[in-house]
């Protein structure tokens, strides 16, 4: 007995070793990243004791960063995280494994010297960081005005790398050359004060402030802006790759497979993807005919389409009502709640459009709430497209990006008491945007959806962008091909279309990720609907899937075994096999 109690202390003290190793670890993380990617920090919403820093961008700065990762990598391998199971450790670990095992992994796309890009470039990244960056204290202000002086050396390290990127092969689809191209040439042509990055400046009541944040804007930005549009138009458009598919870069289809996993935190080779894709588009597109012809009068696609596009009631007369209805949405949700969730975020969220010089080439995203409170999440809309928006897409975007989508999963992520900070840092698109597709048919099964439209119109899209993406990096799909099958979803329309293309070029994988995550929601969920029958409770089921915060899939799946462990369900009825159960 004496032995027995010992062993126990043993292995006790060893569990408590290895989560005190853990912490640490992660801690040097966290803190490496506020000092080398502090701008990310600032995205995250940590905390931090200064605002002034901007990221190494150089090719000395990556060899640095890429070091830093190696050891991290060497050390979080080395920790088994078996006796942490049950722990915040094992979360703090899955995060820490998860960040430096992708970022080593999509090294091989060197998406460093082939950055143009419309969607995620320094441009817009450095407009949403001007719209949050803190002013309205003599500290605030002088750090900002640091901040900002780094940006020109900035814009000469992505020029430079640019041109390391050519010698090796490495660029940029000519076609999303060309869309920065205009986003700078729109900015450059206004004053600098209707500028997004002059936001702190009207965040702030000294005077003395504004005229130095438009100096710095005048003297030091527009010139180095205005070298790297040059650069751009004069040098790199010419020589830009006139093909979509990453496998035209050096190491495409590697980098491909590497971007999936990276996504979607899973191991699944592209061919299988896109035949589950393929699959659940038909079954999605029967259930929405199905709604076409019982209650729409639509007997076949496109007379279901043309009724999505062509019913006045389907569409907004102005931008005001395509926000306001979207903001009436969010509100709607967030009182049902309760219904369906035990814990609901304190966060708030409001709806905002996008700056003009971003909205023809943005999506609508999810920012979430500043750790201190001193910023509320924020949904943005693009309003560019109003009239051609409908009422259906803009209300199952609504619940996509807030209620019960991203604002609530990760503003729950965020409220866990104690919660380490790597896991405001680093997350995936698998959990996330899975959880969000998941919320789609939730916001339905809760009865949020106020047409028959929104219905129909929710079940054409899913599952289309895990066979879009690879189709068009990987197997050979043309442009007009990739536009035409988009098309059939009722979810795009003209140069929203065009849209669509161009986002999955620069973001090779990320589209599959929405519903290989969402599958893997519902896989779950019906496993422990047939293990406990009556027994199930969904708002449970959920505090279950959110608690750990934005999670590995794999991890995920594990948490939810454990759980129904607990409840007494066998092994023999739980599956190993992603999306298994449908």
């Amino acid at each position: 007995m004496q032995h027995a109690s010992a062993l126990l202390l043993c292995i006790l003290v060893a569990a408590n070793a290895t989560a005190a190793d853990v912490t640490k670890l992660a801690d040097e993380f966290v803190a490496a990243v506020k000092e080398s990617y502090p701008e990310s920090a600032t995205f995250s919403g940590l905390a931090l004791d200064r605002h002034d820093g901007l990221m190494d961008n150089s090719q000395a700065g990556r060899v640095r960063w890429e070091a830093f990762e190696d050891r991290i990598a060497k050390e979080v391998a080395a920790i088994d995280s078996a006796p942490l199971r049950g722990k915040p450790e094992w979360v703090i670990h899955g995060f820490l494994r998860e960040a430096v095992e992708s970022a080593r992994a999509t090294r091989v796309c060197r998406t460093d010297l082939w950055s143009v890009n419309q969607m995620s470039g320094w441009q817009t990244w450095m407009m949403q960081l001007a719209s949050i960056q803190p002013v309205s204290a003599e500290k605030a202000r002088n750090e900002a005005l640091a901040r900002w002086r780094k940006v020109p050396r900035f814009i000469d390290n992505e020029i430079a790398n640019l041109r390391i990127g050519l010698t090796e092969g490495y660029s940029t689809p000519k076609r999303n050359v060309e869309l920065v191209i205009q986003q700078l040439d729109q900015l450059l042509a206004l004053p600098v004060e209707k500028w997004p990055l002059y936001d702190p400046a009207t965040r702030d009541d000294s005077a003395a402030f504004k005229r130095a944040w438009a100096e710095l804007l005048t003297s030091r930005l527009t010139p180095a802006i205005k070298g790297y549009r040059d650069f751009l138009k004069n040098e790199y458009v010419g020589k830009a790759r006139t093909a979509i598919a990453i496998k035209a870069n050096p190491n495409g289809e590697a980098c491909y497979q590497a971007s999936f996993r990276n996504y979607t935190t899973i191991d699944r080779p592209a061919k299988e993807t896109f035949d589950l894709g393929s699959q659940r588009v038909q079954r999605n597109l029967t259930a929405a005919l199905e709604i076409g012809r019982t209650k729409l009068n639509a007997p076949d696609l496109p007379a279901l389409l043309e009724r999505l596009d062509q019913d006045p009631a389907n569409h907004f007369k102005d931008r005001e009502e395509m926000l306001e209805f979207a903001r009436a949405a969010v509100a709607r949700a967030r009182g049902e709640m309760p219904k369906w969730f035990e814990h609901i975020p304190k966060a708030a969220i409001t709806v905002e459009p996008y700056p003009a010089m971003l909205e023809q080439t943005a999506s609508d995203s999810y920012w979430p709430a500043a750790e201190d409170g001193s910023r509320a999440a924020m949904y943005r809309i693009t309003l560019y497209r109003y009239a051609r928006t409908t009422r259906s897409n803009a209300e199952i975007t609504a619940f996509h990006e807030a209620f019960p989508g991203h604002h609530l999963q990760i503003s729950i992520a965020q409220e866990r008491p104690n919660a380490h900070p790597i896991t405001r840092l680093v997350g995936n698109s698998g959990f996330a945007e899975g959880w969000a597709r998941y919320s789609e048919a939730l916001a339905e099964e809760m009865g949020m959806y106020t047409s028959e439209y929104a219905r129909a119109n929710r079940r054409l899209w899913p599952a289309r962008g895990m066979v879009i993406d690879p189709g068009l990096h990987l197997f050979g799909w043309s442009r007009e091909k990739a536009i035409e099958f988009a098309r059939e979803s009722g979810r795009f329309e003209g140069d929203a279309l065009e849209q669509l293309v161009d986002r999955i070029a620069m973001w090779p994988g990320q589209l599959t990720a929405y519903d290989t995550g969402a599958l893997e929601f519902f896989a779950l969920r019906c496993e422990a609907e047939k293990a406990l029958g009556s027994r199930f409770d969904i708002r449970e089921f959920h505090t279950v899937l959110l608690e750990n915060g934005t999670i590995t899939l794999p991890m995920l799946r594990e948490h939810v075994h454990a759980w129904l462990r607990k409840k007494g369900v066998p092994d023999s009825q739980l599956s190993s096999r992603p999306s298994s159960c449908t």
